[in-house]
């Protein structure tokens, strides 16, 4: 991390299951108000945000992604209640669902490093670290973003998809905790059609269900020391819009 006076100050919303739409669009509001914090040259009128949430069954294409990994059809997706947007994430096609924790980080990275490929790596180091503490070995690989098992075949346990505008980020990783790993079918998840790579989650590889809760916590220790931050305030907002 770069020197400077102070360490970037971060609010903490944990939103609970909200749906994909809201999620996107509050993403966008926050995004923007930080864009225009830079501008106006102002400082610390606006937090950045960690916000940790599930969401209702949903399908997402990154805008480098290609509608061919799209395996159910429109007619098939109403069927099984998955939802489907186009956004402007990196990446390539995705599933979001309950029991999986999504985290999106809105950061200004002026505040923390200006370099995209340390943000990412940062990003699966958090991940790599929370599943270490819940006795599951993790690992990149090198050609592919995200956060892996290995061994035959090797196994994703978490997605991760960002977009950066005037170095502020949004969108985030998608961690496979309790999640219903049979609508990953509906896809070619983030792409990848090799029979040696599969999908997993906690749940399956520890062979009982896992405490979200303790999962979010340990989410925002690892986030905490890794991009060294200070939580200004810790928002529980599951049964309101945010703050």
């Amino acid at each position: 991390m770069t020197m400077q006076q102070h360490r970037p100050r971060v609010d903490v919303l944990d939103w609970g299951v909200r749906d994909y739409k809201f999620a996107w669009d509050e993403q966008t509001n926050w995004h923007k108000r930080l864009i225009e914090q830079k501008r106006s040259g102002v400082e610390n009128e606006v937090n950045n945000k960690l916000i940790l949430c599930e969401h209702p069954p949903v399908y997402t294409l990154g805008k480098s992604g290609s509608i061919d990994n799209l395996v159910w059809n429109d007619d098939e997706r109403k069927i099984r209640g998955v939802e489907y947007y186009k956004i402007n994430r990196g990446g390539d096609v995705t599933y979001h669902g309950p029991g999986q924790l999504v985290v999106y980080p809105i950061f200004d990275m002026d505040q923390f490093f200006r370099d995209v490929h340390l943000y990412v790596r940062n990003l699966e180091e958090v991940i790599i670290r929370l599943l270490d503490t819940f006795g599951i070995a993790a690992r990149r690989i090198d050609e592919y973003t995200g956060v892996w098992l290995e061994g035959q075949p090797n196994r994703k346990i978490c997605a991760i998809g960002v977009h950066m505008s005037r170095w502020v980020s949004m969108h985030g990783l998608a961690l496979n905790v309790n999640t219903n790993l049979e609508h990953f079918q509906g896809i070619v998840p983030c792409g990848i059609n090799d029979e040696d790579k599969i999908v997993t989650s906690m749940e399956r590889e520890t062979g009982s269900t896992v405490d979200m809760l303790a999962v979010k916590q340990e989410a925002i220790k690892q986030f905490q020391e890794i991009f060294e931050f200070e939580i200004e305030q810790v928002y529980d907002t599951k049964s309101q819009t945010s703050q």
